[in-house]
């Protein structure tokens, strides 16, 4: 591993996609759950939530150390206003931080990720050696978050090794 770069699986999240139901706006959803929703690719961040708007009306919500019933009981909390699928065991996410971690990140992600432009907060929906990922930075470390689906872990992790190989 590069002396700049930590790597960790993070497990015992909760996931969940929302979409919101025709006609209801980020701000109705919002006041239910306590948190503002991102209406662009960003992540909000709360206590034990973060937030990830992945497109109009769509978001993906992680919490630390969710209960088993997570998705049920936010989908009991919108309803009427959003739709909510588990996600838990269907991606992978991945925190990279330390000064090697932008360097790793632009070497995959084919989008601009100068500090000038992607920053704490913000958030992508991309592909990284042709597998679908969303990531977003959590700090000025920088760390990123980087879900995959379950199903590309081994192939993402395969990228990962090469690239943490070469730098």
């Amino acid at each position: 591993m590069a002396d700049g770069l930590n790597m960790q699986t993070r497990d015992g999240l909760g996931i969940a996609s929302v979409m919101a139901r025709k006609g209801v706006d980020a701000a109705a959803i919002g006041a239910v759950l306590g948190s503002d929703m991102p209406t662009r690719p960003s992540a909000v961040f709360t206590n034990v939530r973060t937030v990830i708007g992945t497109g109009p009306g769509t978001w993906l919500l992680i919490d630390e150390g969710a209960a088993p019933d997570f998705a049920e009981t936010l989908a009991e909390q919108l309803a009427g206003l959003a739709s909510v699928s588990d996600q838990s065991s269907g991606y992978t996410v991945v925190r990279l931080s330390g000064p090697d971690a932008r360097t790793l990140m632009r070497r995959g992600a084919a989008i601009d990720i100068d500090p000038s432009v992607f920053g704490p907060g913000s958030a992508a929906t991309t592909v990284i050696a042709h597998i679908g990922v969303i990531f977003w930075q959590i700090d000025d470390q920088p760390t990123y978050d980087v879900a995959t689906f379950r199903s590309y872990a081994g192939s993402f992790r395969h990228w990962l090794d090469l690239g943490v190989a070469a730098l």
